[in-house]
């Protein structure tokens, strides 16, 4: 039964806004009060699972969001992403500006959460497209991908690295695999596909990216450019590094952890962006204010959707969906390797959450691992892999690559789950392979 209630709440989203051309927030909302009430949630927990969802999405995303669209219009608008698209082209050359994009959401991604890395490398995307004449979500793919496989494969990232814990799975080993794992299906996923899905076009929100093109003398330095935009990875990097590395009492790493959290890390990056793309370079506060308002304002739409998709996620999550799915799995006889992923895989699609669905697979794991000989780092890779598949309407990521991109449901389905699914299916196959040389 709730298989049959998650399928055909999809389906009723699908109508809502491809036929009905309803809007994805308002149509996310009543997929989601309908599935409460199929599943028989009593009514008041079916809008507070909403309120939470909203909440919980928002709470971790708000800031984040907020101000990664505030350092993206001023270092669009100061010529600074430009300038950095501007070199990776003559360092890289337009024929392999996927590589140099792919680089650079992988390094950016091993130590920045997905969406504070996505928000962050957005305008380098779009200006990099713009000035080598590639479609953009040619070049977004490349991005999202590498910013994908360091979510879902590496730690420090929360679903790997609490899976690890829970394994008790050496960290580092887990690095150097999940790194092995990730160069074929970064290959896979952020090199080939892109060159099947050229002929999509994309239409960000107007406001969103600075369109202006600049003459040399107007672009602030590489060095300045770079560091600006790096601001957050390194801050995040070094707070990485000292829960690692630190006492986790020490006051030193108390302050690297509070400087490292993605809200605060772009807030400096934003305020190092007013000062030194802005007001030094002969720019008004009043002109940057209103510059980063208007940024806001054309995002406004994404953070509500979403939102909404937090309260669909919230209520299939509440209303039992996911755990009756879970429960149908306990007692296969699949590899531990193949059952992991496949679990996780079923309640990606069922929930949308990557890091919930991955947890709620480990759990079911967990008790398998004393009776197998299996890898426990091995482990963590293929459940990290099933919780990045199939990601559709159910995920905020989808509807933050739709509307950032301003996709069609149609053209995401054909870009950004497809590129999530090429990612789960070449994460297992690397799992499979390296299980045949690890003891």
């Amino acid at each position: 039964m709730s298989i049959l209630i998650l399928v055909l709440s999809i389906l009723l989203l699908l109508i809502l806004i491809t036929f009905g051309k309803l809007n994805a927030f308002l149509s996310l909302i009543f997929s989601a009060i309908l599935v409460g009430i199929a599943k028989q949630m009593p009514l008041a927990d079916i809008l507070a699972s909403i309120q939470k969802g909203i909440g919980s999405t928002l709470g971790s995303l708000i800031l984040i969001l907020g101000l990664g669209v505030m350092l993206g219009s001023l270092l669009s608008e100061s010529g600074a992403a430009q300038r950095i698209s501007q070199v990776l082209i003559q360092y890289f050359g337009a024929k392999r500006v996927k590589l140099a994009v792919l680089l650079t959401g992988f390094v950016v991604g091993i130590a920045m959460f997905y969406n504070a890395g996505f928000v962050i490398l957005m305008p380098m995307v779009f200006s990099v497209a713009l000035n080598t004449g590639q479609p953009m979500i040619y070049v977004g793919i490349a991005m999202a991908s590498a910013l994908s496989v360091t979510h879902g494969f590496l730690p420090p990232h929360p679903g790997p690295t609490t899976i690890a814990v829970l394994f008790k799975a050496d960290i580092g080993k887990t690095l150097i695999y999940g790194l092995m794992v990730a160069v074929p299906t970064l290959i896979m996923a952020g090199l080939v596909f892109p060159e099947f899905i050229k002929n999509i076009s994309s239409n960000p929100p107007k406001g969103l990216f600075e369109t202006k093109q600049f003459k040399e003398e107007e672009m602030p330095s590489f060095g300045l450019s770079i560091l600006t935009a790096l601001i957050p990875v390194v801050l995040m990097g070094m707070a990485t590094a000292s829960e690692l590395s630190m006492d986790t009492n020490s006051a030193l790493h108390h302050y690297l952890k509070f400087l490292g959290d993605p809200s605060i890390s772009m807030l400096i990056a934003v305020t190092f962006a007013l000062i030194f793309l802005g007001v030094r370079r002969g720019k008004t506060m009043e002109y940057l204010m209103e510059k980063t308002g208007g940024a806001i304002s054309s995002a406004s739409m994404i953070i509500m959707i979403i939102a909404a998709g937090g309260a669909f996620k919230q209520v299939l999550t509440d209303s039992g969906i996911g755990t009756d799915i879970a429960t149908a799995f306990q007692d296969s006889t699949l590899s531990p390797l193949v059952l992991g992923w496949l679990i996780a895989t079923i309640i990606r699609i069922a929930l949308g959450s990557a890091t919930i669905a991955g947890l709620t697979a480990a759990g079911i794991i967990q008790p398998l691992m004393a009776t197998t000989q299996v890898s426990p780092e091995l482990m963590v890779l293929s459940i990290g892999a099933g919780s990045l598949m199939c990601s559709h309407v159910n995920d905020t990521g989808f509807w933050m690559f739709k509307e950032y991109f301003g996709l069609s449901i149609k053209d995401t389905f054909k870009t950004w789950s497809v590129m999530e699914t090429i990612v789960g299916i070449m994460g297992l196959i690397g799992v499979l392979v390296l299980n045949s040389f690890v003891v």
